[in-house]
């Protein structure tokens, strides 16, 4: 089998996609846009061969590199970046090298875009907020007449948290339109909420083979926008209902052979024409694996290994691995530069150091979201996690 891995060095995690791949007898090709010099040795020993083009946003270079991958190794049976940002260009790729085993070019749609995505959970029997395209003022005055101050806006085809705002009131709006492109951004209802994701790596017959639930802070947008400190779990267990709700998501979207993230809000409160408290609503879909080190969270939390589950898939198109029989959470706890916290890094080591799996910088370009510097451990349950949480990011009342 003769799989393309687009931009394997990064994140710096995701050679362990690539090792798994090739100890299963894969045929693993890396192009990437970083020097082969500078790339992890697992990785290097997991590549076949590195193809190198001056930047992976320029698609004649990386068609030339698929290309010649496959005039010197025949005919390619996948190809994959498992990362939302090339979702489009793979899903390109595979169209015009008629690789099969992934998303068409013109099926990527419905995962990239927030207004095409309310279709599918229709489909799904899944509630999700109002949302219209953001064109004028005036159409923004009206759709918030009919729900009210806040509401989100994002763009319809975004990555993660850039570029979302909450708009309290008619001046936020006013800011907005005055300081943004809006035609590209769409407008939701505000949902009170707490965040769930429904972790999976589905196979060719759009089944799990594997399920998680993470548990995320209220808003990642305002932990971007305000620089606020992320801390988040993988929990032991996955609720039934979001079970359901992340199954009927995969079977309405048609997804097949992937690992996949799925957000939904848990309500906190009744929300007429949505649910009541405690029920799942839709937030969007993200057609890869959760982001940082969330995988590894999830190898912890379930005593299993992610990149080896996903990597049967691909092959066998099962699971291999068994069960977790003691399965537990897996905490991330991150603090920033420049802040002054209560509990120093060797008072954390001497409180968590026996749980912690983890501890180490973040890289820049995950600092906005994740902060500067984290730590990852086990830990009990829920509320254990959350104690921890506290513990590592208690600032001094001075900020």
């Amino acid at each position: 089998m003769n799989f393309i891995f687009i931009s394997p060095q990064f994140p710096h995690t995701y050679w362990n996609f690539c090792d798994r791949l090739r100890k299963n007898g894969v045929n693993v090709l890396g192009i990437g846009d970083g020097p082969y010099d500078e790339m992890d040795d697992r990785l290097k020993a997991s590549l076949t061969e590195y193809y190198k083009v001056g930047s992976l946003e320029n698609y004649d270079e990386v068609f030339r590199a698929v290309a010649f991958f496959s005039f010197k190794y025949g005919k390619m049976d996948w190809l994959e970046s498992n990362t939302e940002y090339w979702l489009e260009q793979d899903a390109r790729l595979r169209t015009d090298f008629n690789i099969t085993t992934g998303a068409q070019a013109g099926e990527i749609e419905r995962y990239k875009s927030k207004s095409a995505m309310k279709a599918y959970y229709k489909k799904a029997g899944v509630p999700t907020a109002r949302c219209e395209k953001v064109t004028t003022l005036a159409a923004a005055e009206a759709f918030i007449a009919r729900t009210g101050y806040p509401v989100i806006v994002k763009p319809d085809n975004g990555v993660g948290a850039s570029h979302t705002y909450k708009l309290e009131n008619e001046t936020d709006l006013q800011r907005f339109f005055d300081k943004e492109e809006t035609a590209a951004y769409v407008m939701e209802e505000f949902i009170e909420g707490k965040i769930r994701s429904y972790d999976a790596v589905i196979d060719s017959h759009g089944e799990p083979v594997f399920e998680s639930m993470t548990a995320w802070p209220p808003s990642i947008m305002d932990i971007v926008n305000k620089q606020l400190d992320l801390g988040y779990y993988t929990a032991k267990e996955l609720p039934k209902a979001l079970r359901a709700v992340g199954r009927a998501t995969v079977k309405a979207f048609e997804v097949k052979s992937r690992f996949v993230h799925l957000e939904f809000f848990e309500l906190t409160k009744t929300k007429k024409g949505l649910g009541k408290a405690g029920d799942f609503v839709a937030l969007e879909v993200n057609m890869r694996p959760a982001g940082g080190y969330t995988p590894d969270m999830m190898n912890y939390a379930h005593s299993t290994d992610v990149y080896q589950i996903w990597a049967d898939m691909v092959t066998a198109d099962r699971r291999l691995l068994p069960e977790s029989k003691n399965p537990h959470c897996c905490v991330y706890a991150g603090r920033r530069n420049g802040y002054s916290y209560i509990h120093t890094h060797e008072e954390i080591l001497e409180k968590y150091g026996n749980d912690i799996v983890m501890c180490e910088p973040i890289p820049e370009v995950w600092s906005g979201a994740m902060g500067n510097f984290m730590y990852t451990a086990h830990a009990a349950d829920e509320k254990a996690a959350e104690e921890m949480i506290a513990f590592v990011q208690q600032r001094r009342e001075t900020e």
